[in-house]
């Protein structure tokens, strides 16, 4: 009986895995407002930049729609609080995500960000 041990084959990474590799130290920045701008134009051909591009820009139009709120008073204070305290949670979940080579959809935005952008 043959007893020499067997070695183990690498295991292929998923389809795009090398994107992935190459685009999460930037990725990241899709989700500081226009900063998505440096992974969109840098990596323009990454799907995994791509992805959390889209997302950093769903974000941004949430600032920006909080932002126009905080000016009608007291209904839109109380909308505008709460697309702020969602704003902030999903650009600290994207960020993480986006480090640790994540393809994470956020909540409610993030269906709207893939149906939306089709770069």
């Amino acid at each position: 009986m043959d007893e020499t041990p067997k070695t183990e084959q690498p295991v292929t990474p998923p389809t795009g895995g090398d994107d992935v590799e190459k685009a999460k130290s930037t990725a990241w920045l899709s989700y500081l407002g226009i900063l998505w701008l440096v992974p969109l134009l840098t990596l323009k051909d990454n799907a995994f930049a791509k992805f959390h591009v889209k997302q950093g820009i769903m974000l941004t139009i949430v600032w920006v729609a909080s932002s126009i709120l905080a000016v009608i008073p007291i209904i839109g204070w109380l909308a505008a609080i709460v697309l702020w305290i969602y704003a902030v949670v999903m650009t600290i979940l994207g960020i993480i995500n986006a480090l640790n080579g994540n393809y994470w959809k956020m909540p409610i935005t993030g269906k709207w960000a893939a149906d939306w952008f089709k770069f």
